[in-house]
């Protein structure tokens, strides 16, 4: 495992790695085949649903598109560090901030495109354990998880919250930080804290967490989740253009499917032609890599169509696609 700056380097070759890859197993002899490739760096809450959105874009047009997964606080990194992104979506605003005041994306892109609620969660064998917000002061509740509440999005929401109900006095000492919102959710699911908070979305997805109560409105910051295209990407038009689609009807169905909120919208409507994306998503299961550990999911190759999901924290994903190594940059 790296730590600072071996860690943003091994981003750094893992992106450019991954990019490289444009011609591996079935990508190399299908259609697409010199088609424009997207690296889109997207938060771990997203992780699935863009999985999805990515399937219903690629087929509606002649794109591919990398999806590269982590926490926003990590993806904004990777972009001050010179990383090759050409779209990147943020769970918070503060960390779209930090690549917008180093000029790393274009600001007349940037939109605000969805929320999402907070949620208590506990192991699903304990579902009565706690049943409101003072629940989590109680000593039978020694351990929350969230993520890390200075940096991971979901973690900065939480403490805000916490601090406004007058309870983060009583709770700070019982934090388990996590470097992700499913990393949080990961430690509620094995049953090694007591409760978390984390994403409404996030419950949605597990069979392993109970959803104790959801975080009031009143009191709670505002979860915003910005996109924007990053400045000087070699694909503006495709960039763009996907930017266009995240704000559309057919990318809507798919988040709100997922639980969220859709705040940006244009009038673009998909054409009669065009695949219905709950339908695509539905036959096209998306690959991805595991955000929280080092090792794709067993049923995973980072090979596979049709897309390569490039987990932010692997540093072997280039060797696992047979590339040789790289020491950063975008291939030309």
């Amino acid at each position: 495992m790296f730590t600072g700056g071996r860690l943003r380097r091994g981003l750094l070759a893992c992106a450019a790695a991954l990019l490289a890859a444009t011609g591996c197993g079935q990508w190399a002899a299908g259609p697409r085949a010199g088609a424009p490739v997207l690296l889109v760096s997207a938060p771990a809450s997203l992780s699935d649903v863009m999985g999805d959105v990515a399937d219903a874009f690629e087929s509606e047009t002649d794109a591919r598109i990398l999806l590269n997964v982590a926490g926003s606080h990590l993806l904004a990194t990777q972009m001050l560090e010179g990383a090759p992104v050409d779209v990147i979506i943020s769970a918070d605003v503060r960390q779209m901030d930090r690549v917008a005041a180093a000029g790393r994306i274009d600001a007349a892109t940037r939109v605000d495109l969805l929320s999402n609620r907070l949620v208590a969660v506990v192991p699903a064998d304990r579902e009565s354990s706690i049943s409101g917000p003072e629940d989590l002061a109680r000593d039978t509740v020694r351990r929350i998880a969230l993520g890390d509440p200075e940096a991971v999005p979901a973690g900065v929401y939480a403490r805000g919250w916490l601090s406004a109900a007058g309870l983060w006095g009583a709770v700070a000492e019982k934090v388990a930080p996590a470097g992700s919102v499913r990393a949080a959710l990961r430690a509620v699911e094995s049953g090694a804290v007591d409760a978390g908070i984390v994403y409404r979305t996030d419950a949605l997805t597990s069979t392993g967490v109970a959803v104790a109560f959801e975080v009031p409105r009143e009191g709670a910051p505002p979860i915003v989740y910005p996109a924007a295209l990053a400045a000087g990407t070699p694909n503006p038009e495709t960039g763009r253009r996907f930017l266009d689609y995240l704000r559309g009807e057919a990318a809507a169905r798919l988040f709100e499917a997922a639980g969220f909120v859709r705040l940006a919208r244009i009038s673009h409507q998909p054409s009669a032609a065009a695949a219905d994306p709950l339908a695509v998503a539905g036959r096209t299961p998306s690959r991805r890599f595991d955000v929280v550990t080092t090792t794709p999911a067993a049923s995973f190759s980072p090979c596979d169509p049709p897309h390569r999901r490039l987990d932010a924290l692997a540093t072997n994903a280039g060797e696992k696609c047979g590339l040789p190594p790289t020491t950063g940059g975008r291939p030309s």
